[in-house]
């Protein structure tokens, strides 16, 4: 019985691990590459789903499950073709969507981290341009 439970918390560890590299390449794909890209709101909202990743290690299947589909929404929703020249971000990412779609996409990661009950972590929305 114990060698199962640490089987099931190194993949815990190993999924938690990859979600934050998938966080991680998505602000640097935003950094090098998007100078349209609201990088500084990008962070905020990547800083709470960090937060959100490391307390939710011990939570349930689902809400492991939850957590990891927000990520993966925000990291790779909207996907689009890549803009000229833009092949190697499109490598990185997966393509993005147009930035006055990715303003609202923190609005699916708030939802999450309200029904978490975490409000202290809900990202207030980007400063309109």
């Amino acid at each position: 019985m114990a060698g199962q439970r640490t089987i099931a918390a190194r993949a815990v560890r190993q999924e938690s691990d990859v979600l934050l590299r998938q966080l991680d390449t998505y602000l640097a794909a935003l950094r090098s590459g998007r100078p349209e890209a609201d990088v500084d709101h990008a962070e905020r909202v990547a800083a709470a789903l960090r937060r959100l990743i490391a307390e939710t290690s011990g939570a349930s299947a689902v809400d492991r499950a939850r957590v990891r589909a927000a990520v993966h929404y925000f990291v790779y929703q909207g996907h689009q073709r890549p803009a000229r020249g833009g092949a190697r971000l499109t490598l990185l990412t997966g393509g993005r969507a147009a930035p006055e779609r990715r303003r609202n996409d923190h609005r699916v990661v708030n939802d999450l981290l309200r029904e978490l009950g975490r409000p202290d972590l809900v990202v207030a929305d980007p400063p309109s341009t």
